[in-house]
């Protein structure tokens, strides 16, 4: 049964100041179900390693669907894409839910693929606990969610509690029907904020109109120095060889230090750790004109094979500084890679939101950044699922702007108590 969510959940009377980025927004309402964060989670570890093998599967099928029509550099974060589409699941029945977990490698159950979300969130974390930022501040590894809904639109109390509990997401309200697009500054500003204004403008012009009623988001701020950096002093311009044949001077910096390294048919890896020694980088080299060979053999079964392989031995270790922005519309390619009906407003089945088939997925945006150099590295991403109605609810509208004829009645009886007319209000 569909219920209002103001009888469920507690409004906390949370006023945000947006205005001081855009004086003109309005204050934004923050609605928290009735329920807290668990924050510890009771998840088997075999629970949280089918979740990572998952998502790795999907980080690799994605990247496969997206090398077919991205051209140049690509980089963008599975995780933060995962996730936002898994608060988007909690919503999801029938054949969408099928569609989407198969699309997704989610192979857990609703029940125990959530919190197992919750806790490689809170695991992850952990992390970094003393290390450095490549900007000589702390090290920053930042994961968050939240919830923009259409105010006065009925939620499923289930579906805003599986959020709040396991995704740390509050409901905010905004009015997509009255002014989309200082709800879309709203969101966009958020989205900068958490990741410390490296991502831009997520929502672009146009894409949230009157019919939007949820906006779910995800965004992700990684900043990390090398535990050995580079010397600035050692780096210049070297020769960078290109898929056409064609070269191109960039600055490469270099490094003499223990690494990580596995070589093997048609390629080298070399695995670079950050301060801490909790994460790092691993890059791959396929040969010298085996890159499309390479690539499209890459798998997440393949990738464990060659971080099963790495051993650590002195190496002289030359790589270019280097920076990359992406911006993909994700919505074709996910309907491609098996989960259509999440995005036809015929067949999508997000009954879990609101008890209705009502609403459908109308995109799926991500932007991620990343600038590697001496220091470390900085990345950040976001992702935006916006959830529309397939089209308004059908009205008729009465217009009483003419001589009218009314009357009082019993509605047990029928009986007529009163009757009159009017034709002149005025009189």
């Amino acid at each position: 049964m569909k219920t209002s969510v103001p009888l469920l959940i507690v409004l906390l009377l949370i006023s945000l100041v947006t205005g001081c980025i855009h004086p003109e927004a309005p204050r934004i309402q923050i609605v928290q179900a009735d329920v807290a964060r668990v924050t510890q989670p009771d998840v088997p570890d075999q629970d949280l390693a089918e979740l990572v093998s998952g998502n790795n599967g999907f980080a690799f099928d994605l990247y496969h669907a997206l090398r077919e029509s991205q051209d140049g550099n690509l980089f963008y974060s599975p995780l933060s894409i995962s996730i936002a589409l898994a608060m988007v699941w909690a919503g999801a029945r029938g054949e969408t839910e099928r569609q989407m977990a198969e699309t997704l490698h989610f192979t857990l159950p609703q029940t125990r693929l959530h919190p197992a979300f919750n806790a490689l969130d809170l695991e992850l974390a952990r992390r970094g606990q003393g290390a450095q930022g490549k900007d000589n501040k702390g090290f920053r590894l930042h994961v968050v969610n939240a919830l923009w809904g259409q105010k006065d639109y009925q939620f499923l109390s289930e579906f805003l509690e599986t959020l709040a509990r396991n995704y740390d997401a509050g409901l905010r309200l905004l009015d997509f029907a009255g002014d989309p697009e200082a709800a879309r500054r709203i969101i966009n500003d958020w989205v900068s904020r958490q990741t410390e204004g490296r991502i831009q403008d997520l929502i672009p012009p146009g894409t949230i109109d009157a019919l939007t009623r949820l906006v779910l988001t995800n965004a992700i701020y990684f900043n990390a120095a090398w535990d050995q950096p580079f010397d600035r002093r050692d780096t210049r311009d070297g020769t960078f060889y290109l898929l056409d044949g064609s070269q191109v001077a960039v600055p490469m910096m270099r490094q003499m230090a223990k690494y990580g390294y596995a070589g093997g048919e048609g390629f080298q890896a070399v695995e670079l750790p950050y301060d801490g020694g909790e994460l790092a980088m691993v890059i791959l080299l396929p040969d010298a004109g085996r890159f499309e060979e390479f690539e499209r053999s890459l798998s997440a079964s393949q990738m464990e094979e060659i971080l099963r392989r790495l051993e650590y031995q002195r190496l002289h270790l030359t790589m270019p500084r280097f920076r990359v922005e992406s911006a993909i519309g994700l919505r074709d390619v996910l309907a491609e890679m098996g989960m259509p009906a999440a995005f036809d407003p015929g067949q999508a089945d997000f009954s879990g939101m609101d008890d209705s088939r009502d609403l459908y997925i109308s995109h799926v945006l991500h932007k991620a950044f990343v600038v590697v150099d001496e220091s470390g590295t900085e990345a950040a991403a976001a992702t935006a699922v916006v959830i529309g109605l397939t089209s308004l609810p059908s009205h008729m509208e009465v217009t009483v702007d003419r001589p009218f004829i009314f009357l009082i009645r019993d509605l047990q009886t029928g009986t007529i108590l009163f009757i009159g007319r009017v034709v002149n209000p005025a009189q």
